[in-house]
């Protein structure tokens, strides 16, 4: 049996907590034929609309859609939007009972306005300046406390929205490194420093610029970061920065998605970073493929992949979700069949 096939058959006995910002996406399809006589803007005929889960919510759906148990932890607001977050949960079999309301704050939605398969306006409802209720942090911690043990592996999904601190952050790694449970981040650039001693992060190449600027102006210990420069340009500027970020966070793994170039897997002990091509056949949409790619390595993980066969799932993953308009979840059967045709 392929090994790769072999890994996916074991998707369906993991268990995956996801703990992260949730968003509610929205998205309007229409068609433009004139311009507005109040504006230079077009004017859009709205044909149809749809909402999906995303941030965190799209890890998740990511997860269930490859067979994984999974459980799902985020707050919403007290508003028509959470209602509709959380009946597009259920319809898509991901429980709610770690979907938290908090009174304070709205649900986070995100409205893209799509004409001729060209977005032509994103409209953001968010207020993650402002402290939410305490309560709703500690029914958080709580939850994460007594479900931990039955997972096979953690994510933290960090959109900088909010509800990813340091000090959940600290909370849940030390749970997860007590239990020995595999924590992978898909991170935010200001929380970097957050991220010690777990078994992966998977930022982006602009993420990891970035996080190196941020890490070497706010940590006092960022000059032992050997890196000169922040503007990571060739092969060789992406490994200095991807082994130096290995060592100063102390991770097992570190995985940087570097969009048409693939990716470039680092690991603990190995001196050679690994890189791995697209195997995108038309990009549509990138949004959500970080989503995708997270959830995939960290599935392949639990169920006995190496990170080398992690990262390359995950790669044949993002390969089909940018093909797809807006942030939505790669399929099991869809991962089977492009695995057998790449591999």
């Amino acid at each position: 049996m392929n090994p790769y096939t072999k890994i996916i058959s074991r998707f369906c006995k993991k268990k995956i907590l996801v703990v992260g910002d949730v968003i509610l996406d929205q998205y309007i399809q229409g068609s433009v034929s004139r311009i507005s006589p109040e504006a230079p803007v077009p004017i859009v005929l709205e044909e149809r609309f749809f909402y999906t889960p995303g941030g965190a919510a799209n890890v998740a759906g990511n997860l269930h859609c490859l067979g994984a148990e999974v459980s799902l932890v985020g707050r919403i607001g007290h508003d028509a939007q959470g209602e509709i977050f959380k009946k597009e949960l259920k319809k898509n079999a991901i429980s709610t009972s770690g979907i938290f309301v908090d009174k304070k704050l709205p649900t986070i939605t995100k409205t893209r306005v799509i004409a001729h398969h060209q977005q032509i306006v994103r409209i953001d409802r968010e207020k993650s300046h402002l402290d939410g209720d305490p309560s709703v942090r500690h029914k958080i911690f709580h939850f994460i406390q007594k479900h931990m043990e039955a997972f096979d592996a953690v994510i933290l999904s960090d959109y900088g929205k909010g509800l990813i601190t340091a000090d959940l952050v600290r909370f849940v790694v030390n749970l997860a490194l007590e239990q020995k449970k595999i924590i992978a981040v898909d991170p935010k650039v200001e929380h970097f420093n957050y991220y010690q001693k777990v078994t992966a992060i998977t930022p982006n190449l602009k993420e990891t610029e970035n996080a190196i600027r941020n890490i070497k102006i706010t940590s006092r210990s960022g000059s032992k970061l050997a890196i000169h420069s922040d503007k990571l340009q060739s092969d060789e500027d992406i490994d200095l920065a991807g082994e130096e970020l290995l060592k100063f966070l102390e991770l097992e793994s570190l995985l940087i998605t570097l969009g048409e170039r693939g990716m470039r897997l680092f690991e603990k002990g190995k001196k050679k970073s690994v890189s791995i091509n697209t195997k995108a056949r038309e990009v549509y949409d990138v949004s959500g493929a970080g989503d995708t790619v997270i959830a995939v390595f960290t599935l392949s993980l639990a169920a006995g992949a190496t990170k080398h066969q992690a990262a390359d799932l995950a790669n044949f993953a993002a390969g089909i979700v940018v093909g797809k308009l807006g942030a939505v979840a790669v399929t099991k059967p869809e991962l089977l069949d492009a695995v057998k045709d790449g591999v």
